[in-house]
Order: C-alpha cells, then sequence, then structure tokens
C-alpha cells in the first residue's frame, strides 16, 4: 500500500482491487497479493521520473462499467502529471451504480476535477508551478461526459444523475479545469480502471513516467 500511494501508480487498480476483499479475503486474493508483490520484486528498479521543461499539470480520467460482480458499481480512474511524471493518482469504486458508461465516466471526471482543484490550490500556496491561474486541463475518453461537463442545463438522460456529480459543471464554469476530449488509446488513467494486455500497459507506464533505471540502486 505504501509503495502504491508514493510512488508505484502501476499497481493501484491492483492494489485497489484485492483491498476490498481484505475484511474476508479467499485463496483467489492471496493469490493476487502474491502476484503483486512478485511483479514489485520484478520491477524493483521503475523509478519515477520528471522532465527539465516548463511546469505544466495535466489530468486524465478514465471509468470502467459495472465490472464489480458484487454490487455492480463502476471504478473511477484518475491520474495528475507535472512535466511528465505522475504525481497524483487514484483508482476508487464509485459510490452509485452507473446506468450507462456515460453516467460512469461523468462520475468519474466529477471526481477527478474536484481533485484538480485541491491540487491547483495546493500548487498555488507553494508558489513553485508558474501559471497555476489557468484551467488545468481534464482529458476525458467519453465524448457524452465532455459534453455534459460544459453543458449548464440537464437533459432527460441524465436527469437521475445525482445533483453532487454535476458541481463539475461549476467548476468548469469558474475556469478552474477544461475537460478535453481524448482518444481512449492515449487516455493515461486507463490503467486505473481495468486491466490491460502487457503491451499496452507498458505504454502507459512511460507515460505516467516509470522508467527501469537500475543504475540508480
Amino acid at each position: 500500500m505504501y509503495a502504491m500511494l508514493c510512488t508505484r501508480p502501476d499497481i493501484c487498480y491492483a492494489v485497489g482491487i484485492v483491498s476490498r476483499y481484505q475484511s474476508n479475503p479467499g485463496l483467489a486474493h492471496w493469490t493476487a497479493v502474491k502476484t503483486i508483490l512478485k511483479y514489485l520484486r520484478r520491477t524493483r528498479d521503475y523509478t519515477l521520473v520528471y522532465g527539465s521543461k516548463d511546469l505544466i499539470l495535466t489530468g486524465y480520467t478514465d471509468s470502467d462499467f459495472q465490472t464489480d460482480r458484487d454490487s455492480r458499481k463502476s471504478t473511477s480512474g484518475s491520474v495528475f502529471t507535472l512535466n511528465g511524471g505522475a504525481v497524483v493518482w487514484r483508482s476508487i469504486k464509485q459510490g452509485c451504480i452507473a446506468d450507462s458508461t456515460m453516467e460512469a465516466e461523468y462520475v468519474a471526471a466529477c471526481e477527478a476535477a474536484k481533485e484538480a482543484v485541491w491540487l491547483r490550490n495546493f500548487l498555488i500556496d507553494l508558489e513553485v508551478v508558474p501559471n497555476m491561474s489557468k484551467p488545468i486541463t481534464l482529458y476525458c475518453d467519453n465524448s457524452g461526459a465532455v459534453a455534459n461537463s460544459r453543458e449548464p442545463r440537464s437533459h432527460k438522460r441524465g436527469k437521475h444523475i445525482e445533483r453532487k456529480y454535476h458541481l463539475i459543471r461549476e467548476i468548469v464554469h469558474r475556469g478552474d479545469v477544461i475537460v478535453t476530449q481524448i482518444a481512449s488509446t492515449h487516455n493515461v488513467a486507463d490503467p486505473f480502471t481495468k486491466p490491460l494486455t502487457a503491451k499496452v500497459f507498458e505504454g502507459h507506464l512511460e507515460s505516467l513516467g516509470l522508467r527501469d533505471m537500475p543504475h540508480l540502486t
């Protein structure tokens, strides 16, 4: 858990899944934990690397859809990068049951937008990142969720969505965040919501700033 929170965003989704069963784990859960530990041992030289150019904060948000077999709830994933390296990441089960992929993505985007506001205020107080008065770009791969976040009025298709998730509209209206669509293949938050093939997963690790640097150990 400590490694996941501090330096290893690549195990965030896996740790989040097994932690749901820590009160009553079964054999499959213990096996999954051992697999995570073996992966950490094999990749112990992975290090977060940050670029040396202008400091630019960027956010990514994603969601799966009702993959939890017990509750049918979706998983929200988000990550914020600073100069190509991850600084804040999250993978968490949503508090409501979404009845469409758009709703699941919209809920995830709202949670990420709130995180962006906190992170923006924190960096403003630090006074080390310039241009924090500008909106943070938050990338989302669902066109419906992007459009809904910019829409000041409710529609029939979204009238059932809990009101607290519409806070993202206020955040966008204030100019704190700009929600922008991105292709799913380029969404860096993808590894925080679902298992991926090794090739795709490794590609996202590079986008997160994780590098294999054995010479540092």
